[in-house]
């Protein structure tokens, strides 16, 4: 390798389909005094075959890189050794134990202890760098506890004195991406390597806070009609769901951003006309759908279609998205309810859309069944977030400065 380059050879473990990769990929160059300062993706490792077989097609071909169609317990215990040597990892570890739609059983639970695989990872090879990724509810499981036990050991981890970690709750539609989507980023850098990490400054705003005083330094958030523009017909990705006239009349009664326990809200007033007919006049299409409807015939309707349920009313259930909003969270997972549904349309989106409000561009190609790449999609780091780590990591250590701001989290937290 030139000695006027400095490239950083990146695995990661839990890689999907590739969305953290992708980021990668799509990161600039830095250079700084001749020296140019790169990211090159050398492997991946995940379970799932058919994310495995999307990042071979996506990734490795573009890096000719490595995809590990492995546990990552037994890709640490068996694989470790041969695989290509890195200095620098990334590892969204899996959330199901600390995700607040979950039990939060943390790292009491079935997948708690797999950020391990990580720290065996850097002990291993020592990288100049690492980003680990969770979500947001893993700042609260096990009272917290999970969370402090896992920034000591990233920050004890490795054979050069530890890391510098920078921890922070990044909210992604801040940063252009068209979803309120909240994670936890970990960026450890080496401490031997003499620079810490800053979190890059947000870029975008609601646009009711967007005024003359700033509007050169913040966009409005990316909604979620601007994301979906303009999508090709003819996209394999882009096929509609077989959606039953039930979830579809459920739809009809569901206005934007609103969900199913909005139903229930209007049927508490079907007794009051005035007041029912205020629920209904929150539907755009209320004038053309139900203004000349008799009361008795609506609520016979919405009473046929509502959901008998007592527990879990989670907020996302066959909630519907805001022409003028980012999306709400892009979910892999959940049955009937979780696949998030058009503002207009009586419809769920299709799996191209919602690669969309993933960031993932309409290139991207994803293998497997529909349910499959749903839920690889749902379950991905959104490329271009990524891609703006990526992008400060790399000015971060060619010493380059970029608008930055306070980590959500400093030392003191966790002391």
């Amino acid at each position: 390798m030139s000695s006027n380059v400095k490239e950083f050879n990146l695995g990661e473990l839990f890689c999907g389909p590739g969305g953290m990769a992708y980021g990668a990929y799509l990161a600039k160059k830095q250079v700084k005094n001749k020296k140019v300062y790169s990211i090159k993706h050398v492997w991946g490792v995940d379970k799932d075959g058919d994310a495995i077989d999307t990042y071979k097609h996506n990734i490795a071909k573009e890096s000719e890189a490595v995809g590990y169609h492995e546990d990552v317990n037994v890709f640490c215990k068996k694989k470790l050794k041969e695989c290509t040597p890195i200095n620098a990892l990334a590892f969204g570890f899996p959330c199901n134990d600390f995700s607040i739609v979950g039990q939060q059983r943390g790292t009491k639970g079935r997948y708690g202890m797999l950020y391990k695989a990580g720290i065996k990872v850097i002990n291993k090879f020592d990288p100049y760098w690492f980003v680990a990724e969770n979500v947001s509810g893993i700042h609260s499981a096990n009272d917290g506890k999970a969370f402090k036990k896992i920034i000591n050991e990233l920050e004890n981890s490795g054979n050069f004195g530890g890391y510098n970690l920078t921890i922070n709750l990044y909210k992604f539609e801040e940063y252009g991406i068209p979803q309120y989507r909240h994670r936890y980023l970990i960026v450890g850098i080496r401490k031997d390597q003499g620079v810490c990490f800053e979190v890059p400054k947000i870029t975008h705003l609601p646009p009711e806070k967007i005024n003359s005083e700033n509007e050169k330094e913040f966009k409005p958030f990316m909604t979620s009609v601007e994301a979906l523009d303009g999508i090709d017909p003819k996209n394999k990705l882009h096929v509609f769901a077989k959606n039953s006239p039930k979830i579809k009349e459920r739809l009809m009664f569901t206005p934007p951003w609103r969900n199913a326990w909005y139903l229930d809200e209007m049927l508490c007033h079907k007794n009051d006309e005035e007041m029912f007919r205020n629920y209904l006049k929150d539907l755009p299409w209320y004038e053309d759908k139900f203004a000349k409807r008799s009361l008795e015939s609506i609520v016979s309707r919405i009473e046929n279609v509502k959901l008998n349920c007592k527990k879990a009313r989670m907020s996302h259930i066959y909630k519907r998205l805001d022409a003028d909003k980012p999306s709400y969270t892009i979910t892999g997972s959940g049955g009937g309810g979780t696949h998030v549904y058009h503002w207009e349309d009586p419809r769920a989106l299709t799996n191209r859309e919602r690669a969309r409000l993933q960031s993932f561009e309409d290139e991207f190609h994803f293998k497997g069944s529909r349910e499959s790449v749903r839920k690889q999609i749902g379950m991905a780091v959104p490329p271009k977030a990524a891609k703006i780590i990526f992008e400060a990591i790399l000015k971060t250590f060619a010493g380059k400065k970029y608008p930055c701001q306070p980590p959500t989290h400093n030392g003191d937290y966790f002391a």
